[in-house]
């Protein structure tokens, strides 16, 4: 099926990249934002989730916004596939006016709001228009009003202005990375786009959360060499698989002496975040300098 999308978004020049244009009437005025990054598969649904979680037990009122095509990003928390703000869409025609709030935001675990942008039909559309019509919806139906916290939690690499249009909403971007050399290598261009995107919007770029990871070595050798922060270290624990296959954030499991430290941590940061911590003036590698860089003989 085709489907005609009202008001398409246009990219325009700017400074440092080629941008998304964002409707000035988009702001999230209300609610500190924070857009999880990371390569594919590093966990960053798994932070997001819990993360939110933390904020929740810190009595904040939470939005997560899922921006993968697969829809997959709030499902701990709401113990189902959401539907998509996308497929609401295509319900009503693209006539945003005839939703109402429940066709497209499930409450999940704590009180955590959840809402799954979704994505248009492989090679036919732009991410950022989803991304767009979500925070306008949202708008909308007032539901920002009522927000002390969004979390963005955005697919794979930073490859096309679409998919990083969460950073022209956000205060501050977060990376998830491992130890690797994948890893830090995807955490560069991350860096790269928030670079340029911090020329044209006030995103800045909060610090690094390091996941899956026994040691941290290379993450913070990395991040000494252009200037970022590690706020987290979550290790690879096996309480971490088992949560997701039992669709549960990690604060619904049994406690445990490993599983307790690692709910500690994501309070400490959930608390680091909203204290407001300085944001980081990182400026990336090329990609040869960062190929040199990495490893050991």
């Amino acid at each position: 099926m085709n489907i005609a999308i009202r008001n398409p978004v246009v990219a325009r020049k700017e400074e440092g990249s080629l941008q998304v244009a964002l409707d000035p009437d988009l702001k999230i005025e209300t609610a500190k934002v924070f857009a999880v990054y990371g390569k594919g598969g590093i966990g960053k649904s798994t932070t997001s989730s819990n993360l939110s979680v933390a904020f929740s037990k810190l009595g904040k009122r939470v939005l997560q916004i899922g921006c993968d095509p697969k829809h997959d990003s709030t499902f701990t928390l709401t113990k189902r596939l959401a539907p998509t703000v996308i497929d609401a869409l295509e319900a009503v025609n693209f006539h945003s006016e005839e939703l109402r709030v429940e066709d497209f935001v499930v409450e999940g675990y704590n009180g955590v709001m959840c809402v799954e942008a979704g994505g248009p039909p492989a090679g036919t559309g732009c991410g950022g228009y989803v991304v767009g019509q979500t925070v306008k919806l949202l708008k909308e139906h007032h539901l920002l009003e009522d927000t002390d916290v969004v979390v963005f939690d955005v697919l794979g690499d930073v490859v096309c202005g679409g998919f990083a249009s969460p950073l022209q909403h956000a205060d501050q971007a977060l990376i998830v990375t491992a130890n690797d050399f994948d890893s830090i290598f995807a955490m560069n261009r991350i860096v790269a786009a928030i670079h340029a995107k911090s020329k044209n919007y006030p995103v800045r770029l909060g610090g690094v959360i390091a996941n899956r990871s026994a040691k941290t070595d290379e993450i913070d050798r990395f991040n000494d060499a252009v200037g970022l922060k590690r706020l987290a270290h979550f290790p690879d624990l096996d309480v971490v698989r088992r949560s997701r296959l039992k669709k549960s954030t990690l604060f619904e499991m049994d406690s445990s002496p490993e599983l307790d430290a690692v709910t500690a941590e994501y309070m400490r940061l959930a608390e680091t975040l909203w204290s407001g911590a300085a944001p980081c003036e990182a400026v990336p590698m090329k990609d040869r300098d960062l190929f040199e860089f990495l490893g050991f003989d």
